[in-house]
């Protein structure tokens, strides 16, 4: 994996939690009328077509290189991902949103407040469930970076689109609740709409952020800083080059391409040249399983 942890695991928890949530966010909102319970089903089962175009991308990028895609299908997830946000935005964020004002112009007392206030205890306590098993992958991938470093920096879209989402549902639980909560307590239905409202911002402002990360990595990003100063402090390291003199890494889904462009030390003529640079290629390649493509340039100084 491009980043050390297993997105695939992560998928599948969150899909598991967000289903059996729907069905449960679905009941108490028939019964209680809860605005803030409808936006978090819809919220949910937004989320459950998200994880299967997750594991769809996953499942495109593996395909192998053709003539046509000769650097293969890699960036397929960014694609994917990309369009998992945009549709956390719109379908999860813009329907709370509406659903929110609609509620904060046409109030309604809440029935049968209890199925909520159940519900969204067990969404609370299934949601972490599913927080902790991408966090233990986040943490995998994080090299002693912090959270937010980490999130700006890794390249396993999928990975950064399910710790999104499982901290807006997570967040967003806490609000319904505490929206229902002060519903019953003051006896004012506002406070569901302006809870309603809150999942709304709370779920545009993480899709956005999830989609500015998502969108340079579709563009075309480099590795991840630190994995690229390993890649180049180990041909720094190698007996063969006198001399780095350039360094590219693109990041393909979970594969890497790497251009390199080094002064050779020691070769007398054509024949041991390329095995130096077979030899460091190979040696690049043991060390750093996921570099698929390599480009190695023999050079004496830059700009040639």
């Amino acid at each position: 994996m491009a980043g050390g942890g297993d997105s695939t695991r992560a998928i599948f928890f969150a899909l598991g939690a967000n289903f059996a949530i729907a069905v449960a966010k679905g009941v108490a909102a028939f019964f209680t009328g809860s605005g803030a319970m409808l936006a978090e089903t819809v919220h949910s089962l937004a989320d459950c077509g998200n994880q299967g175009l997750l594991l769809l991308g996953m499942k495109q990028a593996r395909r192998p290189a053709s003539p046509e895609y000769p650097l293969g299908y890699g960036k397929a997830i960014y694609f994917w991902s990309f369009l998992v946000a945009v549709m956390l935005f719109t379908v999860g964020g813009m329907f709370s949103l509406y659903e929110g004002i609609h509620k904060l112009q046409h109030p309604e007392e809440l029935r049968q407040w209890w199925w909520a206030v159940g519900v969204l205890i067990f969404g609370i306590i299934v949601e972490g469930i599913s927080m902790r098993a991408c966090m233990q992958e986040v943490n995998k991938s994080r090299a002693g970076r912090g959270l937010w470093q980490w999130f700006r920096e890794s390249r396993q879209s999928e990975l950064v689109v399910i710790f999104g989402e499982d901290l807006a549902a997570l967040l967003g639980l806490m609000f319904a609740l505490v929206a229902v909560v002060l519903a019953v307590v003051t006896g004012n239905p506002i406070w569901d709409a302006i809870g309603t409202i809150g999942i709304g911002v709370l779920l545009i402002v993480i899709a956005v952020l999830v989609a500015v990360e998502v969108k340079a990595m579709l563009i075309g990003q480099s590795v991840d800083p630190e994995r690229q100063r390993q890649i180049r402090a180990h041909l720094e390291s190698r007996p063969e080059v006198e001399r780095l003199i350039s360094l590219i890494t693109l990041q393909l889904g979970n594969d890497m391409l790497v251009s390199v462009q080094a002064q050779m030390r020691g070769a007398t003529d054509a024949r041991s040249l390329v095995d130096q640079i077979n030899t460091v290629e190979r040696g690049m390649k043991d060390a750093f399983p996921d570099i698929r493509w390599s480009f190695f340039e023999p050079d004496v100084k830059a700009g040639i």
